[in-house]
């Protein structure tokens, strides 16, 4: 068994290969990356513990559209296979409402200065912005937003609302929006008794990734619950396909199913930053 882990959902270019063939055969890989193409390569041992951009950008654009009634917006992502991808598939979206990209922003892995690109998205006058980058440029982002007085609302996902990014942006963060596979503010009964252990032990409030991490070992242990026994060659074949229920495995913290990519369904979180928290605004069911 091998768990990947990384700081955000952007899997690191050694990772990627993962998608083609697992470093050993028949050795299951459990990941947190959300970059579409991950999974759709073929590989059947690996596994996500959090969406694909395929399962969240729908529920991005559908929010844009139905909530803020957005008719246009400027999309700022990284130039990267994380960033490039959800570019794509929520450009796509927009495209099956008619709402408008305004302006079309690529951004680099590592970027300190924002300027220019803000400067670019007042131009365009959108009516939100789709933020689209890695947890550091995203609080970078957010206090050029604010520093030139963007006020349109803006929209992204983990990277632009997670509490790395908070901690990071300060009040630059208050107001933004995303969607959320994993959040610690979970209106969910067993999120919440986590977040008591794991703030009670080690003084600080976890962030998506350690609760991507905590789902992985009870995904290895309910497959293996489910075998009856420990069979590494058997593990994907038994998670395929399974759905974990919280009832029975509370580990899991939510029920989840996997799909036959090794695609994560369960429910989603939409969040707004207020004061410095994310206050969970809507509770999105799982999609089958």
């Amino acid at each position: 068994m091998s768990l990947t882990c990384c700081s955000d959902p952007a899997i690191p270019a050694p990772s990627r290969s993962l998608r083609r063939s697992p470093p050993k055969p028949g050795i299951t890989q459990i990941m947190g990356g959300e970059a579409a193409e991950l999974t759709q390569g073929g590989n059947k041992f690996l596994f996500r513990t959090s969406f694909g951009q395929q399962s969240s950008m729908p529920k991005v654009a559908k929010y844009i559209n139905d909530e803020l009634k957005a008719k246009s917006v400027a999309i700022v992502w990284v130039n990267n296979d994380f960033g490039k991808g959800g570019r794509d598939v929520i450009t796509k979206e927009f495209a099956k409402y008619n709402i408008k990209v305004a302006a079309d922003i690529s951004t680099e892995a590592g970027q300190a200065d924002f300027a220019a690109d803000v400067s670019k998205i007042k131009a365009a006058a959108p009516d939100a912005v789709f933020v689209y980058v890695n947890e550091e440029e995203s609080a970078r982002m957010l206090k050029e937003l604010k520093r030139q007085a963007i006020t349109v609302p803006l929209m992204g996902e983990t990277t632009l609302v997670g509490q790395k990014v908070v901690e990071l942006a300060g009040d630059a963060a208050n107001g933004a929006r995303g969607h959320v596979g994993l959040t610690t503010d979970a209106p969910v009964d067993l999120v919440k008794a986590f977040r008591e252990k794991f703030v009670k032990k080690y003084n600080y409030v976890p962030d998506h990734n350690g609760l991507k991490g905590y789902l992985a070992i009870y995904m290895i242990k309910a497959t293996t619950v489910k075998m009856g026994k420990v069979d590494a060659k058997a593990f994907a074949d038994n998670l395929h396909g399974l759905t974990i229920k919280a009832a029975s495995e509370p580990g899991i913290l939510m029920d989840v199913t996997f799909d036959e990519k090794g695609d994560i369904d369960r429910q989603g979180f939409l969040v707004e930053i207020v004061d410095g928290k994310q206050v969970v605004k809507q509770v999105l069911p799982k999609l089958n």
